[in-house]
C-alpha cells in the first residue's frame, strides 16, 4: 500500500512539474499578492481536480471526450485566457503588495481564477487521458481502496508540487521591486493569452469533427 501511494505521489508531482496555464497563474498571483494568493488558485485548479477523480469513479469522464462536447471547450477556454490574460496586462500595476503589507485582493478572487483557468479543454483532456488510464487501472469493483490510494496519492503529489512552488516565489518576491512583478504580471498575461491562441487554434480545427 504504501509503495502504491508513494509511487502516485511521485506521478502527481512529476505531472504538475511542466509549466502550464495554472502554474503561470500561480506564480502572477504569488509575485503580487503573496504566498495565500497564489496557492489560492492552485487550491482551484485542485478543485477542478477532485471533481473530475469523481466523475472518473462514476464513469462520466469519457464524456468529455465526445467531440460535441469537447469542442466548445476549446472555444470556451481561449475565452476564459483572454480575458485572464488580458486583465493580467491591464492590471499589472495593481494589486501590487509589497512584502510585510496586506493584500487588499480577496483569496476568493484568486480562488476563482484558480477555477477558471482549470475549467480549460487541455486540462480536462489531459486528467480523462492520462489520469483516466491510470485510475482506470487502479479501478477494481472488489478493492476500490487502491483507486482511493492512488487517487490521494496523485492530489498529495499537485500539493507538494504547489507548496514547493509558492515557498519559491516567496522568497523571490523579496528581492523584487514593485516594477519587476509588473514585468513578470504582462509575460504571465501574454503566456495566457498565447495558450488562448493556441486554444483557439484547436477549436477551429476542431470544427469539422462535429460537421
Amino acid at each position: 500500500m504504501l509503495v502504491l501511494l508513494f509511487s502516485s505521489i511521485l506521478l502527481g508531482l512529476s505531472i504538475a512539474l511542466p509549466i502550464g496555464t495554472i502554474s503561470i497563474e500561480m506564480i502572477k498571483q504569488g509575485l503580487k499578492n503573496g504566498f495565500m494568493h497564489g496557492w489560492s488558485v492552485g487550491l482551484g485548479g485542485m478543485t477542478i481536480d477532485l471533481i473530475l477523480i469523481i466523475l472518473l469513479f462514476v464513469g462520466l469522464a469519457p464524456i468529455l471526450t465526445i467531440p460535441f462536447i469537447q469542442v466548445p471547450l476549446w472555444i470556451i477556454g481561449a475565452i476564459v485566457l483572454f480575458h485572464i490574460g488580458y486583465d493580467s496586462i491591464k492590471n499589472a500595476d495593481h494589486e501590487i503588495t509589497l512584502v510585510g503589507e496586506k493584500s487588499t485582493k480577496s483569496l476568493k478572487s484568486s480562488y476563482k481564477n484558480g477555477l477558471l483557468v482549470a475549467i480549460s479543454p487541455g486540462n480536462l483532456v489531459f486528467w480523462v487521458s492520462i489520469f483516466g488510464t491510470i485510475l482506470s487501472n487502479s479501478f477494481d469493483s472488489s478493492n476500490i481502496f487502491n483507486f482511493f490510494i492512488v487517487s490521494v496519492g496523485i492530489i498529495i503529489g499537485i500539493l507538494i508540487h504547489d507548496i514547493g512552488l509558492m515557498a519559491v516565489v516567496t522568497g523571490a518576491r523579496k528581492f523584487l521591486k514593485p516594477t519587476y512583478i509588473k514585468r513578470a504580471s504582462i509575460v504571465a498575461g501574454l503566456v495566457l493569452i498565447g495558450f488562448g491562441c493556441y486554444f483557439l487554434y484547436k477549436f477551429i480545427d476542431s470544427i469539422p469533427m462535429i460537421m
